[in-house]
């Protein structure tokens, strides 16, 4: 997910920030409002580490999301396809 599209998902994937980086705030959260560099500055600020293991730990969450996303997607082909055959 690039950064327009985090910005664009951010009250659906908000949730999964919260329980993947459990030590930002509500207002951690709302001031962060989807934009990247402002996620991997405050993970970099609330958990004392270096600008580049933020950087890893956001991209690797990322992965994560877009591989859901491709899951969901082909589930919902899947019931697509078995509701046209049911028809």
């Amino acid at each position: 997910m690039n950064s327009d599209q985090l910005e664009g998902k951010w009250k659906q994937v908000k949730g999964s920030v919260k329980e993947r980086w459990g030590k930002l705030t509500d207002d951690d959260i709302d001031v962060i409002d989807g934009k990247h560099d402002q996620l991997v500055g405050t993970i970099q600020e609330r958990y004392g580490i270096a600008r580049d293991a933020a950087e890893k730990q956001v991209k690797e969450w990322n992965a994560t999301l877009d591989r859901t996303a491709d899951t969901e997607t082909d589930t919902d082909q899947i019931r697509d396809r078995e509701r046209r055959k049911a028809s």
